[in-house]
């Protein structure tokens, strides 16, 4: 069974600790498809698997990278946790 769906769509990505990775643009046959936050590292993004393609704005998300999905948003795994680079 699909992990995502289409009610996933428009929820906020947030490492484990609540900082936000991206937003759910949309989903096809249950992949989440990610526009991540352009602050995030270029570590955090290569462990979850996403290229840093500039044709390529929305990233999959995969299953196995989600801790949790709740109403709002969908957590990832603590073992994720890299640095933030924001300000």
């Amino acid at each position: 069974m699909p992990r995502f769906t289409d009610d996933d769509v428009g929820k906020t990505v947030v490492n484990p600790v609540g900082d936000e990775v991206g937003i759910v643009e949309t989903v096809e046959d249950g992949v989440a498809y990610v526009d991540p936050h352009p602050d995030w590292s270029d570590r955090l993004k290569a462990s979850i698997g996403w290229e840093d393609e500039p044709d390529m704005t929305e990233q999959p998300l995969a299953d196995e990278h989600v801790e949790a999905v709740t109403d709002d948003e969908i957590v990832l795994r603590q073992d994720l946790q890299t640095d933030y680079t924001g300000t």
